[in-house]
């Protein structure tokens, strides 16, 4: 039985110290303590050994030929944690600790955990460690590039060794190479506000449609004053009930969240489940419940209990005009908020679009990458011939790196034969065999790519137009550039530095995301593994995984086979995008639909008020459309008020969301002008069907009393 794993990590003895999972098998004393061993989780013995059969002492064996003995399984680390693993490996005995720079400052290979004593002072301890880091910087700057910290620094360069809250790392971490994809805080906050945002709307529904319906319980009211009612026994019946409807609609809010929680979990692409303390989440919702009734019910409570009895009773209810332009201001609260998610729906589609149809200085249609080709070993050249020999494909290529997610190699070359900061480039070095350009259909600006007949070409580097501007050579091609070799254990010579000739130019490409500017990049001509990509015929995909599964099954008998597709791979680049415009979309319908929701009660109410006007309208020869139109017009108003609101806050909001990414999207009118109609033609819906029955209603119903 072969598995491919994808969360396996390295780590030192003292990892049960730092995080105290739960061990089902075996002690912290003696787990990854001896080389060749490893702590695997509960869900990874059950699936290698079954849930009857202990894990302990058993072996695993890793790629066909390193064997590591089980000393420990541990509970399932918890959802959400910022790391997932189920293999923890002994760093002790590992080839990468072994043969690290000797430098502390420079090696940042690893994550390091620091746990505090209780009542530890953090920020002294802070202070300390950046201390004692820059010892270590120092010592760095001076074995590595022969010149002290200050003297570095004054180049215009830096380093820092910081310091990060385990909380905080999840949501407020913006580094790079995290051990896990991090949430961001920002999306947090504006997904909490958006929902706020539809509560409140749903509570303006509640006060409008109690306050317009007012007239049916003023002589109610106006009576159980007349009979001693005191207010505050009234204030308290009001709220009640708009508790109680709070309460209600709660209940029915618990269940469908209990339907729905798995298909929220995969749309999100986070695994959400009801927490352990039930007890601390019930009484949260309860308090919610409580705040919100007394927010939907306080504004009719206090309003009602505020009409003069005797008036009441009379027949003649006053401050109708005033509540109305209450009233009115809701209605425009609402539509303001559905507008604004309408646009930045919108917006968030756009950028997208933009990134999966920009020209990204390469063809990543109809690529098959095929995975792990590591696992053929010395086969691997003969598979990608076999390949070749399919008049589907038309080219393939070996490399250890792809413009798709997970592939960064920060490497630094130098102009001079020294390590000086103002004579280094920092970029990305890739190694690739001579069929790189040609299968991913990059563009060469100048010179040429590798050529095999050419043995001088393992010495010979390619770079991006980036680089060279950087570089700032007048004819690169030509020019040598010089990498360090190996591990050094003190200043460079110019004997430790192998040259490179420069030999071609590519066209930049975005080997990147588009949330950064094109970095400068390196290709290199050498023996690479890890990923196969062919380019093949559109029409037959199945036919060449098929044949690359059989070629594979052959070669590397007993490996998992897997492969994915480049535009694939790269849209998964933007995977937290698109799940914010998803959520927008839902969230800005659910708005739309609860604001129309409240406009269509509002409407019949007002509709209803106005029958024996409506009527008498008709009987002097009014027509329908004029009707409509005079029923709307005051609807319409509100909606235009919104549009005017919303469109500078969604325009200001979006604008700094699309800073995220150094290529972007112009806002155009056209987003403001669809979102209006896409409101106006749905608010039309609600409004208009009522006007519209009330305008085709014979008039001798509405004044046949009179």
């Amino acid at each position: 039985q072969s598995f491919k794993e994808l969360n396996v990590t390295y780590a030192d003895s003292t990892f049960f110290e730092i995080f105290p999972l739960q061990l089902l098998e075996g002690t912290t004393q003696k787990a990854l303590v001896r080389p060749n061993t490893i702590a695997i989780s509960r869900t990874a013995a059950e699936k290698y050994f079954g849930s009857h059969q202990l894990a302990l002492g058993q072996n695993l064996i890793r790629d066909d030929n390193v064997t590591y003995q089980i000393t420990a399984v541990f509970e399932d680390i918890p959802v959400n944690t910022h790391f997932q693993t189920d293999f923890l490996i002994a760093m002790n005995g590992y080839e990468g600790v072994e043969n690290a720079p000797p430098f502390w400052a420079a090696n940042n290979n690893f994550f390091t955990y620091l746990k505090l004593r209780p009542g530890t002072d953090q920020e002294a301890f802070y202070q300390k460690f950046q201390s004692y880091s820059r010892e270590k910087l120092e010592y760095t700057a001076n074995q590595l590039m022969g010149m002290t910290l200050e003297e570095f620094e004054a180049t215009g360069q830096y380093a820092r060794v910081k310091l990060q809250a385990l909380k905080d790392i999840h949501l407020h971490s913006q580094l790079e190479y995290e051990m896990a994809p991090n949430g961001n805080i920002q999306y947090v906050w504006i997904f909490s506000a958006i929902a706020f945002f539809v509560l409140i709307i749903a509570c303006i529904n509640y006060m409008n449609l109690a306050t317009a319906s007012s007239a049916t319980r003023a002589k109610e009211i106006g009576m159980r004053k007349v009979l001693g009612g005191r207010r505050s026994n009234i204030i308290w019946q009001f709220l009640s009930e708009s508790m109680l409807v709070t309460a209600t609609g709660f209940l029915f809010a618990i269940n469908l969240v209990n339907f729905a929680l798995p298909w929220f979990s995969e749309l999100t692409g986070t695994p959400i489940q009801w927490p352990d303390n039930l007890l601390g989440v019930g009484l949260c919702i309860l308090a919610a419940c409580l705040l919100i009734g007394l927010i939907a019910g306080s504004y009719p409570a206090f309003f009602l209990t505020t009409i003069n009895t005797i008036r009441t009773l009379k027949g003649q209810l006053s401050g109708q005009s005033k509540h109305g332009g209450i009233r009115s201001a809701l209605v425009v609260f609402q539509f303001v908020t559905s507008t604004a998610l309408i646009i930045a729906t919108i917006l968030v589609y756009n950028q997208l679009h933009y990134i999966q149809n920009k020209k990204l200085g390469f063809d990543k249609e109809q690529v098959l990458i095929i995975n792990e080709t590591y696992a053929l070993e010395n086969n691997i050249h003969s598979f990608k011939n076999q390949l070749l020999q399919s008049p589907d494909v038309q080219s393939a290529t070996i490399s250890s790196f792809l413009p798709t997610p997970s592939n960064n190699n920060n490497t630094t070359f130098n102009k001079i034969r020294a390590f000086r900061q103002d004579q280094t480039l920092n970029l990305q070095q890739w190694t690739v065999d001579e069929d790189f350009a040609k299968t991913l259909d990059l563009e060469l600006v100048e010179g040429r790519f590798f050529d095999p007949n050419r043995p001088a070409d393992s010495m010979a580097v390619v770079l991006n137009e980036t680089a060279i501007r950087k570089l700032a050579y007048d004819e690169p091609l030509g020019q040598e550039i010089y990498r360090i070799r190996g591990n050094i254990a003190a200043e460079p010579k110019p004997e430790d530095f192998d040259a490179y000739k420069i030999i071609g130019i590519v066209k930049d490409f975005h080997w990147n995301t588009l949330r950064d500017n094109i970095g400068a990049l390196g290709i290199l001509w050498g023996p690479s593994y890890g990923k196969i990509s062919l380019r093949y015929n559109a029409a037959s995909s199945a036919d060449v995984i098929a044949l690359a599964e059989k070629n594979w099954r052959e070669m590397a008998p007993g490996q998992p086979f897997s492969y994915e597709f480049m535009d694939e791979a790269f849209s998964s680049m933007y995977q937290s995008e698109q799940r914010v415009g998803k959520l927008a979309m839902i969230f800005a319908m659910l708005a739309i639909f609860i604001s129309c929701l409240g406009l269509f009660g509002l409407a019949s109410f007002i509709t209803e008020q106005r029958t024996k006007e409506i009527g008498i309208r008709k009987v002097l020869g009014a027509s329908v459309a004029g009707i409509v139109t005079l029923l709307s017009k005051d609807f319409l108003r509100l909606l235009l008020i919104a549009f005017v609101i919303a469109s500078p806050l969604a325009w200001y909001f979006m604008d700094k969301w699309l800073e995220n990414f150094a290529y972007q999207i112009q806002i155009q009118w056209w987003v403001f002008a669809l979102a209006a109609v896409t409101v106006l033609v749905i608010a039309f819906a609600s409004v208009g069907l009522q006007s519209v029955r009330a305008a085709i209603a014979d008039p001798v119903d509405s004044l046949r009393n009179e």
